[in-house]
């Protein structure tokens, strides 16, 4: 829609899930309705923001002399709660589509989230969404923008429903915005006690403070005063500050509403000056998997903010909310200079190694809030050991894990502490899931040892675990990849492994070669090899990786994706195992059909305890009936 369009009003349907959302909206039932005020406040500082980024290359924007401020009114007798700002504005366009679509926003991710029970006054900051708050205490809604420059004035109105009118203003209301942005919020009579005036202070100074620009609040007599301290927090000393101010500062920020978990504060002096304030926080935002991997640092330039697209830490750290701001580049910078620029990679440099440091020295001093933060982020900081090279070792350092020693996350030098006898390798296990994971049968050899696994299970870990990696001179090892040997190492029970040594010569063990290649011979182009296992006590069978090839779970990953196809795995049998033990007697009595089926059997199995479906479960399902009909 063009700027040039008709005249008269355009009535326009909401998209399907801002329709669904302004539903819950007007019905709301939330009791911390106060938030509508801290987002439509939040929103007009962020266009003055805007417009003061693009009146550095168009000093003319701001040629009719208004300043950056935000003016809150009130009127009684009409029942109407007015916030206007001086910023950069909306074109009929912009309104369509900032305020009608989901092109810029969360919505739909809120929606989902909503719908499945979410906290919903918690969740509207966090998924961008915060201007159809104002529907929970307003029952019609007017917004009047004239964008920076522009002659032509645009009203949006809507009660919510199932869509708005977009029509010029009329001569009297394109008068009252010469710039910028008005919204005035028709209020249901329940939420009449937001007219009052200390109801309004009382918000802006809980949640607004340190906007930057100046709040003013207009009185019965038309006289203004401004209500917040309008500085910036990143700024002001660290000894002036409380734990609330940097609570309300990362809420304002970060449109959060949980507390932060990490704070980080500091002046960088000497070749560069910048101030740093960085939040952790304690809750995952709802874009953090986004296949963007787009980093929430602003930048800003003496106070002046120029973007939040300035990769400021490296993606693994996308979670990471705050302002870094410079007192050395210049004002006029474009985002594609950024990219290139020294001084930016110089700060991104730096303040990287200090945030990592930071929650270096949280692991060891509040073990408690570390590990909330690492189920929170662990799987995203996962991404630098793949990505970082320069910081491999540290992020290694830092990682948790999930093993089979407790129910506690063990860092690598924990596990190092406690090696077992002989033990030269840092042992791991790649799959789906936890639960699935535990029962894998391939921890059995290292489970009669007491060797610690660790069980890895995000998406991340089939690919950093690629790399040759080493901790404290102790490579990382795959137990289902590599050919594993754990002869040196002693079992918990020696008397144990000695009855069932016993107990496997008394039964007389058949002769292995012959049931492997019978095996194989059965299964054909379903394995790469079929070999006696050193990682089996008690199951009969388990599937591994080829030597020379990757991990199983990486291998479904790219399939999943079509980059590879699957290779055939190596089937691994416990030689002492009854079933295996049949195959062999079924060969040697020419029972041809029975060794096909255990066979099969065995492999199918395997697969299951690995996470995966049969290739043909109807066959899988005969044969196993067979075989039971059969009596083996």
């Amino acid at each position: 829609m063009s700027e040039q369009a008709n005249s008269g009003s355009t009535q326009q349907p909401f998209q399907a899930e801002v329709a669904q959302l302004l539903k819950l909206m007007v019905h709301s039932v939330y009791s911390e309705t106060d938030i509508f005020l801290r987002e439509l406040i939040s929103n007009a500082s962020d266009a003055c923001d805007k417009l003061r980024y693009e009146a550095i290359s168009n000093p003319d924007l701001m040629s009719d002399g208004a300043p950056l401020a935000i003016r809150i009114s009130s009127d009684a007798v009409a029942g109407t709660l007015t916030v206007t700002d001086t910023g950069v504005g909306m074109s009929q366009d912009e309104l369509s589509e900032n305020l009608g679509t989901i092109a810029k926003s969360g919505t739909k991710a809120f929606v989902d989230r909503l719908t499945e029970g979410g906290d919903g006054a918690g969740l509207i900051g966090q998924f961008g969404v915060g201007f159809y708050s104002a529907f929970m205490v307003a029952d019609r809604i007017e917004v009047i923008s004239r964008r920076a420059g522009a002659d032509n004035v645009w009203i949006w109105r809507s009660s919510g429903e199932a869509g708005f009118d977009l029509l010029p203003a009329s001569e009297d209301q394109a008068e009252k915005v010469k710039r910028g942005t008005q919204i005035v919020l028709h209020l249901k009579e329940k939420a009449k006690e937001y007219l009052q005036p200390h109801a309004i202070e009382r918000i802006v100074r809980l949640y607004s403070d340190h906007i930057q620009f100046p709040i003013e609040l207009v009185d019965e007599k038309g006289d203004t005063r401004q209500i917040n301290a309008a500085s910036a927090i990143w700024q002001r000393p660290k000894s002036e500050l409380s734990e609330d101010d940097y609570g309300e500062a990362y809420r304002t920020i970060a449109h959060a509403f949980d507390a932060p978990a990490l704070t980080l504060h500091y002046m960088a002096e000497g070749r560069q000056a910048y101030a740093v304030l960085l939040f952790v926080p304690s809750q995952q935002p709802f874009d953090l998997f986004d296949q963007a991997r787009k980093a929430h640092v602003k930048l800003y330039v003496r106070r002046v903010y120029i973007t939040d697209e300035a990769a400021l830490l490296p993606a693994y750290l996308r979670f990471v909310r705050g302002v870094i701001d410079s007192e050395d580049l210049p004002l006029n910078i474009s985002r594609e200079m950024l990219q290139n620029n020294p001084h930016v990679a110089a700060i991104r440099n730096a303040v990287t190694g200090r945030l990592l440091s930071e929650l270096e020295r949280l692991a060891e001093k509040d073990v408690e809030t570390f590990v909330k933060v690492w189920d929170a982020f662990g799987a995203v900081i996962k991404e630098g050991i793949y990505e970082d090279v320069e910081r491999r070792e540290r992020l290694l350092a830092l990682a948790r894990f999930t093993s089979t020693v407790g129910d506690n996350p063990r860092s690598l030098k924990q596990y190092v502490a406690d090696l077992r006898p002989n033990q030269t390798d840092i042992y791991y296990l790649l799959g789906d899931t936890l639960d699935r994971l535990r029962s894998n049968p391939v921890l059995e050899a290292a489970r009669a040892r007491g060797i610690e696994v660790l069980l890895l299970s995000d998406h991340v870990d089939a690919f950093w675990t690629t790399l040759p990696l080493d901790y404290d001179g102790k490579p990382l090892k795959s137990l289902t990849q590599d050919d594993v040997n754990f002869d040196l190492i002693p079992v918990l029970d020696e008397a144990g492994d000695q009855k069932e040594g016993d107990e496997g010569e008394s039964a007389g063990v058949v002769d292995s070669a012959v049931i492997l290649a019978t095996v194989k011979a059965a299964l054909e182009a379903r394995v790469a090899d079929v070999r006696a296992s050193k990682r089996l006590t008690e199951s009969p069978s388990c599937l591994v990786s080829a030597q020379e090839g990757p991990d199983r779970r990486l291998q479904r990953i790219l399939a999943h994706t079509g980059q590879m196809p699957t290779a055939p795995p190596v089937l691994e049998l416990n030689m002492k195992h009854p079933l295996v033990r049949a195959i062999g007697d079924a060969n040697t009595a020419g029972r041809s059909e029975d060794v096909a089926d255990l066979s099969h059997l065995l492999f199918e199995q395997a697969q299951i305890l690995d996470g995966e479906i049969p290739d043909d479960p109807a066959a899988f399902t005969e044969r196993l009936n067979r075989l039971v009909q059969r009596g083996i």
